[in-house]
C-alpha cells in the first residue's frame, strides 16, 4: 500500500480508537510497518495530537537505525511509545501493525496484574490460552519495551501492568479488531470474577481453535 494511503488509514483507524472504547483523549497510539531504509521503519501517530484533529500529514515516519534506536525528520514528535512499537516489529517479523490503548476493562485487569485466562475460545485470536500481563515500567522506556515483547512471546496481544493493552497483527484493521476482542475478553473476565470466577477451557481446546484461527479472522473487501 502506498505511504499516502497508509497515512490515511492510520488517521481513519486512530479516529476509531475512542468510539471503540480503546482509549480516551490523546492516549493510545497506532503504527504500521513500512520500508524506509535503515534497519526498517514505521509510520506512527504523533504525540499529543487529538484524534479528531489528526491529519495524514501529521503521521510521523520513523527509520530504525538499530536495536532501540531510530531517527525521524518531522515537525511533530512520534508517539512517546515509539520504542515499544519498534521493539515489537524487531522481535516479531510477522507484525505489520501495532495498536496500543488504555481501554477500561483491560486496564482494570492490568492494574491488578491479572492475565486473561481461557474463559472463551476467542482468546485463541491472541495466539494461546492466556493473554499475559507484563509488569509495570514507566511509559516510553526500554524496560517497558522489553517487558512487552516478553509478554507477547507466542502471543499477538498482552496487557501492560498499570497501563493498558498492546496488540499486533499483519495489518492495521486486523490489529484494531484484535484489540477490541481483547477488551471484550477483559470485560467478560471481570464479570465472571463477580460470579466467583470463570470456568476455563482446557489448553488442548485452545490449541485446536488457534489452528482454526490460522484461516479465520477479519475479512477485508
Amino acid at each position: 500500500m502506498p505511504l499516502t494511503a497508509l497515512r490515511e488509514l492510520l488517521v481513519r483507524e486512530a479516529r476509531r480508537l475512542e468510539p471503540l472504547g480503546l482509549t480516551t483523549g490523546t492516549s493510545g497510539n497506532l503504527s504500521v510497518r513500512v520500508d524506509l531504509g535503515g534497519d526498517g521503519g514505521m509510520l506512527i501517530t504523533p504525540s499529543g495530537i487529538a484524534y479528531d484533529q489528526l491529519q495524514p500529514e501529521d503521521i510521523v515516519p520513523v527509520v530504525f537505525t538499530g536495536a532501540g534506536t531510530a531517527t525521524w525528520e518531522h515537525a511533530l514528535e512520534p508517539s512517546s511509545e515509539w520504542l515499544m512499537h519498534q521493539a515489537v516489529y524487531q522481535a516479531r517479523p510477522e507484525a505489520g501493525a501495532v495498536v496500543h490503548g488504555h481501554p477500561t476493562y483491560a486496564t482494570v485487569l492490568a492494574i491488578q496484574g491479572r492475565e486473561i485466562p481461557a474463559l472463551h475460545y476467542m482468546i485463541a485470536a491472541a495466539g494461546g490460552p492466556t493473554i499475559r500481563c507484563a509488569p509495570y515500567f514507566t511509559y516510553g522506556t526500554p524496560e517497558l519495551s522489553i517487558a512487552a515483547v516478553e509478554a507477547l512471546d507466542g502471543r499477538k496481544a498482552c496487557l501492560l501492568g498499570h497501563h493498558g493493552l498492546l496488540a499486533f497483527e499483519r495489518d492495521l484493521p486486523r490489529a484494531m479488531w484484535l484489540a477490541r476482542e481483547v477488551e471484550t475478553l477483559a470485560q467478560q473476565t471481570l464479570m465472571c470474577l463477580q460470579l466467583g470466577g470463570p470456568k476455563l477451557l482446557p489448553p488442548s481446546e485452545i490449541d485446536v481453535v488457534v489452528e482454526k484461527f490460522s484461516r479465520y479472522g477479519l475479512k477485508q473487501r
